[in-house]
């Protein structure tokens, strides 16, 4: 009995074997695909993060090549001058070479040119667009009315910098002669929680001077945004 067993066991493991070669013929060609799809995906992989990585290690080079000038204009100029293939990294260089700049340089236009186009490309978050925007509009400022709509926009509650819009709204106010509407504002400033201390203190002093009746029609802001 035992020999016959053994033979049937033989016998089944032979038909096993014979199917496992026939299956392997039939289909081992999918699995040879699969293993190499495999493989190849991997190295894709690998290659795509070794491209990024040298990609945004030759972004970080060039930013630190362009912030070693030895002057203002110099650095903005080598600022405008790098490639940036994303929103993201336009909008770095954007915010440095406003960083590099003041309202009274030559190149403070083309700048706040930068700085509009970048808040206006790509999906980025709200406060980097808002903060290019306001930089955009310190650097070189709308007329009145399109300032006004601007502002109102970066006022709106729950902005990152509704407070600074805020301050700016006031001396919009200031300057069109409405006091009233500049005392409101930056009353609302003054016992704002979302404010800054440097904010609060601002606008404490010009409600100060504003009551004491100085004439503010040129005030402007102490500090850029």
């Amino acid at each position: 009995m035992s020999n016959t067993d053994s033979f049937i066991d033989e016998v089944t493991e032979e038909v096993r074997r014979d199917r496992l070669f026939a299956l392997f013929r039939r289909w081992g060609w999918l699995a040879v695909v699969l293993v190499v799809g495999i493989v190849a995906t991997a190295a894709w992989f690998e290659y795509s993060r070794a491209q990024e990585r040298a990609a945004a290690q030759a972004f970080g080079d060039a930013l630190l090549a362009s912030l070693d000038g030895p002057e203002a204009a110099a650095r903005v100029a080598a600022l405008s001058g790098i490639a940036t293939d994303n929103p993201e990294a336009a909008i770095i260089v954007a915010l440095l070479a406003a960083a590099e700049t003041t309202p009274t340089a030559p190149e403070a236009a083309d700048v706040a040119a930068g700085l509009r186009a970048a808040a206006e490309a790509g999906d980025l978050p709200r406060r980097y667009r808002d903060l290019a925007v306001m930089k955009a509009e310190w650097l070189s400022p709308s007329d009145p009315a399109a300032a006004r709509l601007i502002f109102d926009v970066l006022a709106a509650p729950g902005a990152p910098y509704a407070m600074l819009a805020e301050e700016q709204l006031a001396l919009l106010d200031l300057r069109s002669g409405d006091t009233a509407a500049a005392l409101a504002r930056l009353q609302l400033i003054a016992r704002n929680a979302a404010a800054t201390p440097g904010l609060q203190e601002r606008a404490a002093q010009l409600i100060v001077a504003i009551e004491a009746g100085a004439s503010l029609i040129d005030t402007a802001p102490a500090t850029q945004p």
